[in-house]
This record gives C-alpha cells, structure tokens and sequence, in this order.
C-alpha cells in the first residue's frame, strides 16, 4: 500500500476576508490553538463550558435542608470565620473549613438561623495573622450602612421568589440592534437616584415607543463610589442596590421582555476597584488571587486592578460571573467594557493602531484574548440569540468574527472613531469646510463582515469636561433659544446638524446603532454626578424628560426626528443590508449621497449653498419618493422639501449613468426610495405630523 499523504489543515476564514493577514498566520494559529488548549485544560470529561461557569451556585451564602451553607475560594487564607448579624458578630462563632483546591465551608444549622436582609461577612485571616473582615466574593446584595457609610453584604431570600414570565421571549434573531444606553439612577428627572422600578414604569415604555429595541444598562454590577459611573467594580455578583432590590431588577428585566426589548448589560472584567473593604483586592491576602503582582496590576489611567487572565481561579470566577447574569437575571448579552484595555499590556494608552504588526506583538495580553474567546463561546452556548458587543477602539483582527474562522466570536464592535470625528470637527472645522470624505470613511471603516455598532455620541461625550453633539452646536442658546414660538439662527443651525449627523451614521455608520438616554432629543448640558467637587449635586445627573414632554421646545422636535430615522431604517432593513454604497462626495459644496437598503441617502452640509438641481445617481432605474426630509416641521425644519414630487430616472451621461436631479437646501437630509417599495405610513407618525401641524398653527395665531 502506497504511503498516505498528511492532509494540510485547512486555512481559515479570517486569511480570506484580509489577506494581509498571512503574514501573521502562526499568531492567529496560536490564537486558536491557545483556546481550544485552555478550554480542554478546564473542562472535566464530558464538561461544558457551562458546567465549568457555576461557581455561583457552590460558593457564596445558600439555603439548604435543615440550614445554610456558606462556602468561599480564598487559597492563601490562613483562617476564615463567617460573622452577621445571625451570630451577633462573633468572631470565632463559625469557623470555616477548608475542603481542598483553595475552598473554605461552613455549614449553620437551622433553616431561621439566617434571616432575610440581616447582614454578613467574612473573617479572612491572612497568612501573616492579620484579620480583615470581607464582603464575600459571591455576594448577590451588597448594601451601604447609613450610619457607618460602610459596605455590608444582606441576605436576599424572600418568602415568595421572584416569579419569571418571559419564558416565550427570544431575543431579535438577525435584526440589527438599536440600543438605548441607559443609566438607571440618573433616569429620573428628580434630584437624586432613580430606581429599578421608576425606570420599569417610566422609561422603558419611552424605549419602546421610541422604537428601540434593546436596552443596554450601565452600572448595574455594584459599585461603592456613585460617580465612578458604575465602571469601578467591587462586587461582581451583585445588583447594584443603588437603585433598589435584586427582584426589582428582575421586574425590569421581565417587562422589558415583555415589552420585546433585548437587555444588555455592561459588563466590567477589563479591570476592578482597587479597595478592599468592599472589593475583590487580596481577598485571600495577595494581589496574585486575582491580579497580576506589582505594577502590571495597577491600571495606569485607571487608579484600578488588572485581571491575571492567565490563572485558573480568575477564569472560573470571571466565566461564572458572565453566567449568572444570564442565569439569574435573564440579560440577553454584554456590552464588554474596556476591551482594548484587556488586550495590550499597555491597555491600548497612546498606540494609535496603524498597521496589523502592532495587533500581534509581545504587547498583545494572549491570556486576555483566550479569556474574551471563551467568555463569546460560553455566551453564545448557553442563551440562544444571545449577543456581545466589544468596547474596542483598536479593531483587533478577528474580534467580530466567528472562533472557527479564527476570530474571538463576539457579534459587534463598537465604532468608536466615529464620534470621536464629529466632536473634532465641530470643535476644529468651521462650517462649510467639514471633511466630507474623511466623515464617509469613518462611517464605513470596519473590517471585512466584522460588524459595528455605530453612534454619534455615547455617554463618554456627555461626560462633564465634554460636551455633546447639541450642546457643542448650541452652547448658552440651548437656555434661552430652545422655544419653538421664538427664531434663533444659532439653534436653527444646531436643530439642523444635530438631526443630520444622527441620520448619516445610523444610515451607514454600522450593522446596529446606539444612543445614550435623553440624547435623541438633544438633552442639554453635561453629565456631573454628585462628588465633592459640585457639592454632592444631582442636578446633572439626571435627564429632564419634560423639555421633550412639555410641547414648547424644540426638543420635542429632535424627538420626533429620532423616531422616524429608526422607523425608516426598521421599515428597509438598512443596517442589515450590507455596507453603504457611495453614490457621490463633494468637498466644496459639502455633499454626500449614498444607497443602503434600497433608499437614497442626500446630505447638504454646506451652511448657506442650496442645490436647485443637485444630480444624483439611482442604483436603479424607476421613480423615487422622499420618505424622510430633515426639514419637515414636526421635525423643526422650514418645510422646503415637497414630499409629493416623483422623481423619474434618465440618462445624464455616460459616466454619471441613470438618476436624477432634486432641489437639496443647505443643511437639510433627505431619504429617497422607489415608490412601489415605499411602506406605508405608520399611524403613529401620522399623529405626531398632526401634532406638530397643530402647534404650529396655534403658534401662528
């Protein structure tokens, strides 16, 4: 018998969608075969990622016949003893036992021994005799004491359970994401912290109405300093009690099931809070037990601690952690904060990402990129439909792309030069001179079928010391030249662009779409929670819901734009049909047009040049409507654009091909479609057009 040849493994996909990636093939290789290694490493014969990610369900404080158990990973404690209220604090009460592998339990006999709210801790003494009295590390409520301003672990354990009903819901297969960034405690218009069940009642069917379909929550996992935004993490399994009780998340969550929203949760593992009297820091007694030792555990920008990805017990504690809040909470997937901080030994701080060398050097943290490999495959396994978007401005090769075609598996990466753009110019270039090719690129800069999510302004631009999009357009107008009674040629120019920068980039921006709460109607000021610096004031950090409410101002108007944008791109699919065809650029007279989802996008950016025949290209030939116009009046435009005219294609000439010629006003958008694919007009734009149709008139009068 001849001899059998070896098969070649087969190259994968990743070396087709980019070829210069070849010349890193044995990186991408070894991203692969360190995952698969790692994750063989883990899992027991028979294992699924899943069954690895359950530490929550053996360690922590559980119920059990005939009493409670409380087990803990602490592998360099020297003695551990459990103290609350139940044994009045006494420190040698409950001695913990270790049972092999690092872990310590107790068992308290008697089902009422531990009451329902009643406080607890954990005694850890550490190897050089010192006691430090610890949260638990997988402590589900975590509340501030009144009188000491100090952290406690409470017993959460009702009589009645939280009943689920959203057992029917599935989140949206193969619909493109239009996320709400929400921030549960500045929701409220109130001076102080929203809760749980305010945004449950007041907020989410604003989402809804507005025609978003996922809710991302920020600052959900428990956080001691307020103002940190919620990105200083202390405890990771617990529900932030901020804004109430781990049910009444759970309630939110359940209606906005019910409602058909996805949830997403931001997640935190790219780093956590330094402290340790309410965090995860030398728990045990060293840094090692969950971060790297001396100064590459230390987040230079940050002040925080830097996961050690490498180490067994931190990857079992993180996959858990992801686990869970499916688990118990029912989120639909994860916004992963700080992502290109996880990737790069110098978190990214400085590199500007100009060429492929810089993704696949000795600064790249390999263990990290296993970590996100294994968190995207256990999110994707465990809930069907689930999604993962990455915080990542580097654009790491790979990162939306499948683990099988040696990507790291997750759906979306954030596009986070794109507001990045728009604030620079606003701030740089004057009117008339924006960078027209420059602003398009941005828009379609992603790598070959990775998918983005794209925005203009998230909560990072709202951020005190920043501005957004309105405010830098309108600055000091926004106080007095916001009412739609009264004319303002400096708000007329911020209504104008804020409408038109929101259009171009969820019209070619990405494959999904995200606004930060109250930013679809141009929520004046900044963001500045209450710290001592502004004398602990909640004046802004909250949103005013009654500037878009109220039917006087202008923010209404912005309101009513953002909901029919999302409505057209919902009604032709125009983020899931592929990228953006560019049908014509010009930088002097500041146009851009371009096809995506069988509609024309038109944009005049030019200040003060109108175009009387603008010429643009169709994709096909036919007669074309206009869906959408920036400059209706329900939207706080001049009503200069006649939505009746039918547009029928010619010849120009030989290079420009089929098209035709249409009236565009400086400053204005429009949208064109075929008119046999128009949809019909939804009642509830038929009712705000109507609305607005009727203040004006009784502002007239």
């Amino acid at each position: 018998m001849p001899a059998q040849t070896k098969k070649a493994p087969q190259k994968l996909k990743i070396f087709e969608l980019d070829p210069s990636l070849q010349a890193y093939e044995g990186d991408i290789n070894d991203r692969v075969r360190r995952y698969k290694a790692k994750k063989k490493e883990l899992l027991g014969k028979g294992q699924t990622l899943s069954d690895f990610a359950s530490g929550y369900l053996y360690y922590g404080l559980h119920k059990v016949k005939g009493g409670w158990v409380y087990r803990e990973w602490a592998p360099a404690a020297k003695e551990m003893h459990l103290i609350g209220d139940f044994n009045g604090w006494d420190r040698t009460a409950h001695p913990m036992t270790p049972v092999g592998n690092g872990n310590w339990e107790v068992e308290i006999k008697g089902a009422n021994t531990i009451e329902h709210l009643s406080r607890y801790k954990v005694a850890v003494t550490h190897q050089d005799g010192v006691t430090e009295d610890r949260i638990p590390l997988y402590a589900r409520y975590v509340k501030q004491d009144k009188e000491t301003n100090g952290f406690n672990a409470v017993v959460w354990s009702p009589r009645k359970t939280f009943t689920w009903t959203d057992e029917k819901f599935r989140p949206a297969k193969n619909i493109p994401p239009i996320i709400y960034e929400s921030h549960v405690g500045m929701a409220t218009e109130k001076e102080r912290v929203g809760t749980y069940l305010e945004f449950m009642t007041d907020i989410l069917p604003r989402i809804k109405a507005d025609g978003y379909n996922t809710v991302q929550l920020m600052a959900i996992m428990e956080h001691p300093y307020y103002a940190s935004f919620g990105y200083q993490v202390s405890n990771f399994f617990a529900a932030s009690s901020w804004y109430g009780t781990p049910d009444e998340l759970k309630a939110l969550i359940n209606e906005a099931h019910r409602l058909g929203l996805t949830v997403l949760l931001d997640l935190v593992h790219s780093h956590a809070v330094k402290n340790t009297a309410e965090g995860i820091n030398c728990f045990d007694g060293t840094v090692y037990q969950f971060f790297h030792a001396g100064g590459k555990g230390d987040h230079p920008a940050w002040g925080s601690k830097c996961f050690d990805y490498s180490r067994t017990g931190v990857l079992h504690f993180l996959l858990s952690n992801v686990k869970f809040w499916m688990d118990e909470y029912h989120f639909d997937g994860f916004r992963f904060d700080g992502v290109t901080s996880m990737l790069y030994h110098d978190h990214g701080l400085g590199t500007a990402f100009s060429s492929n060398a810089q993704y696949f050097s000795m600064n790249t943290d390999v263990d990290a990129v296993t970590y996100l490999m294994l968190a995207s495959d256990l999110i994707h396994s465990y809930k069907k439909g689930a999604v993962a978007i990455a915080e990542d401005m580097s654009a790491m090769p790979g990162m939306c792309l499948p683990i099988k075609d040696g990507g790291i598996g997750f759906d979306y990466r954030l596009s986070m030069g794109l507001p990045d753009f728009f604030i620079k110019t606003i701030k740089e270039k004057q009117d008339g001179h924006w960078e027209i090719s420059k602003m398009y690129w941005e828009l379609i800069a992603r790598r070959n079928q990775e998918k983005v999510i794209g925005y203009a302004e998230s909560h990072d631009q709202a951020l005190v010391g920043d501005k957004t999009i309105m405010f830098r357009l309108a600055d000091k107008e926004m106080y007095t030249g916001m009412d739609r009674a009264s004319q303002n040629m400096i708000v007329d120019r911020a209504v104008a662009l804020h409408k038109m920068i929101r259009l171009v980039t969820i019209g070619a921006g990405g494959e999904g779409y995200l606004n930060f709460m109250g930013n679809e109607f141009g929520h004046p000021e900044w963001i500045d929670f209450p710290r001592e610096g502004n004398g602990w004031s909640f004046k802004y950090a909250r949103r005013q819901w009654s500037l878009a409410d109220n039917g006087f101002l202008r923010y209404e108007l912005l309101g009513n734009f953002d909901k029919a944008m999302i409505q057209l791109v919902k009604d032709y699919n125009v983020m899931g049909s592929g990228m953006a065809n560019c049908l014509r650029q010009h930088e002097r007279d500041q146009l851009l047009a371009f096809e995506r989802g069988g509609c024309i996008f038109l944009f005049n950016f030019h200040p003060t040049n109108s175009q009387p025949g603008m010429f643009v290209n169709a994709p096909e030939h036919g007669d074309y409507k206009v869906i959408l116009s920036s400059d209706d009046k329900q939207f706080g435009g001049f009503e200069r654009i006649d939505k009746d005219i039918v547009y029928h294609t010619w010849s120009h000439d030989a290079q420009l091909g089929d098209g035709f010629a249409i009236y565009l006003p400086a400053r204005t958008a429009v949208v064109l479609q075929k008119v046999e694919r128009i949809k019909a007009e939804k009642p509830a734009a038929k009712k705000t057009a109507k609305k607005a149709e009727k203040t004006e008139t009784s502002e007239e009068k």
